[in-house]
């Protein structure tokens, strides 16, 4: 996958996750740009990703996640790894 299609395909989980079809991902993006991104929808955005995706993330390497970029990143090679 490109990154441009995990974007992509964050982006429609981020959609379900928040219940809001107008959310558009950039690599900047962080949880102070979305409402209603708090520990709890953190966790439900993690479990969709592993979901969508077909991957397990381990705690450190979501502890180093800054933006969405970053997330998009760390998806990418997992999906390499597999």
């Amino acid at each position: 996958m490109t990154e441009a299609e995990i974007l992509n395909a964050l982006t429609q989980v981020f959609r379900d996750v928040f219940d809001d079809d107008d959310i558009v991902l950039t690599r900047d993006m962080t949880a102070a740009d979305v409402e209603g991104w708090d520990s709890q929808a953190h966790v439900n955005l993690i479990v969709a990703a592993e979901v969508r995706f077909g991957i397990r993330f381990r705690t450190a390497e979501l502890e180093s996640l800054h933006n969405v970029g970053q997330f998009a990143e760390l998806i990418s090679t997992k999906i390499k790894g597999k």
